[in-house]
């Protein structure tokens, strides 16, 4: 058993809101300066930077979670994170299914780049990533967990795009026992706005879109890097533990 240091909401180039210098190379480098043990990329409803990250990260000591973080029907972020790309790339085809057929305006949103293991720009994504998929969030939570895969709804205590601000409460029937909490607040004060949110377990996360704010946002106490072993750490089982770093 030892302690991973973690950061597992960081968005590339390829999400248009994020800065351009966000390669995979350049978050690699980062996170490691950082002292970063697990990082997970999680650009909006697309993955088509992740496979760069992993085969860059493979020469170094920071293991590549691969994620994603979807935007529902109802306007919700969604964290979802995976053991295997494979399953993260059968995932994005079914978000791709479900996009909304837009073309990305960059004046107005932002560019949209691809980049391979050599951290070159190789092409921009065309179709707008930053809107709503067709998908609603049970089906997203049933899909995913079906694949494998790990659903965490994104900074639970924003004003917009998040379950709590879009729909007003966790849909209690879901498969969801973990939560992200914003760089923003502390657990204790998400705890005191929330009570209900004591039957959660939390994680925190530096959503960063500039290389600057990448940063250990939480540890894991675990036997090794994958995602079973995170859950088991988040939820406390297990003799697994997690700490938000504040």
């Amino acid at each position: 058993m030892r302690c991973f240091k973690a950061d597992l909401h960081i968005h590339s180039c390829l999400s248009p809101c994020a800065d351009i210098i966000m390669t995979a190379g350049n978050i690699i480098k980062k996170a490691v300066e950082q002292g970063l043990d697990i990082i997970a990329i999680t650009d909006h409803n697309s993955a088509r930077n992740v496979a760069a990250a992993v085969e860059i990260a493979a020469g170094s000591p920071l293991e590549v979670i691969p994620g994603m973080e979807v935007e529902s029907a109802e306007g919700v972020h969604l964290l979802c994170f995976f053991d295997q790309l494979e399953q993260l790339i059968t995932w994005q085809e079914e978000v791709y299914q479900s996009l909304p057929d837009m073309l990305n305006d960059e004046e107005y949103f932002g560019y949209q780049i691809i980049t391979d293991q050599e951290d070159e720009f190789i092409a921009k994504e065309e179709r707008l990533l930053a809107t709503a998929v067709k998908m609603r969030i049970e089906d997203i939570v049933k899909k995913i967990t079906c694949l494998g895969g790990l659903v965490i709804p994104s900074h639970i205590d924003r004003p917009y795009n998040s379950m709590l601000a879009n729909l007003g409460f966790i849909p209690p029937e879901m498969e969801i026992s973990i939560l992200e909490i914003s760089k923003h607040v502390s657990e204790k004060e998400i705890k005191e706005r929330f009570p209900f949110i004591k039957e959660y377990s939390l994680i925190s996360s530096s959503d960063s879109h500039y290389l600057i704010d990448i940063k250990p946002m939480m540890e894991f106490y675990m036997e090794e890097v994958s995602l079973p072993e995170i859950k088991l750490a988040v939820l406390g089982r297990n003799g697994r533990k997690s700490r938000i770093i504040k």
